[in-house]
């Protein structure tokens, strides 16, 4: 059992060290839940935090049931299998994807405001959750950054079902998910304060300035300092 969102970072971070202290990297949580772990990975890496948006397309009478997902930029993903499955007419569909786009424009408004558009172009993006179950708002996010042309797009979340990891293999270029349950059930299952993650606890994790980049001595002045 995860503590809390912040406990997940940190542990997620161990995972991602490899990455520290690089001016290629940058971290990027999906609000509302995945922030406040991303800010944890950012400041332990050293790298710089943003926000990407995405919004799950829930499932009509199971509405924690993803049946797809919207990112910015417009690019939608969706299960048709699932959706042929419970008979969900294209008028439903309209309706929830109406929903969807207007509280993702709402977010944009909200955690954007002044902030810059996003630059990706040659970086390495680190896309943080806080759990994974069917994985389909995590593939749409990674689809869509792929259209900024990053050189490398890691998928970091603390907790998700092995199958859910193994199929996001195909889609990024590299999966880390120390926490592999199964039988797997829901994301709050694995924490014991899963509490809504609301706009100001967002905003906040986003107005931590990060760390400034460790950069070690050389051996020389190392051993210099010991001898002074």
């Amino acid at each position: 059992m995860l503590r809390d969102r912040s406990e997940a970072g940190r542990i997620l971070a161990q995972k991602l060290q490899h990455y520290a202290n690089r001016s290629d990297v940058l971290v990027l949580g999906l609000p509302r839940g995945g922030v406040p772990v991303a800010a944890e990975v950012a400041n332990a890496l050293h790298a710089p935090l943003d926000v990407f948006l995405v919004r799950k397309l829930g499932l009509p009478g199971h509405e924690e049931i993803a049946a797809g997902a919207l990112a910015s930029g417009g690019l939608r993903v969706l299960n048709l299998p699932l959706l042929e499955m419970y008979a969900v007419t294209e008028r439903e569909m309209a309706r929830i994807l109406l929903r969807e786009r207007l509280e993702l424009e709402r977010q944009e408004r909200v955690y954007r405001s002044d902030r810059p558009t996003l630059d990706i172009h040659g970086k390495t993006v680190i896309l943080v959750d806080d759990g994974l179950a069917t994985g389909s708002t995590m593939r749409a996010a990674v689809l869509a950054l792929k259209q900024g042309r990053p050189a490398r797009i890691v998928v970091a979340v603390p907790v998700a079902p092995p199958d859910t990891c193994e199929s996001l293999r195909s889609v990024a270029d590299a999966v880390f998910c120390p926490i592999t349950p199964q039988p797997f059930g829901a994301v709050s299952r694995w924490y014991v304060d899963f509490d809504p993650t609301d706009d100001e606890e967002v905003l906040e994790s986003l107005r931590q300035p990060p760390r400034a980049p460790v950069i070690p001595f050389p051996p020389d002045a190392t051993s210099r300092k010991r001898t002074a």
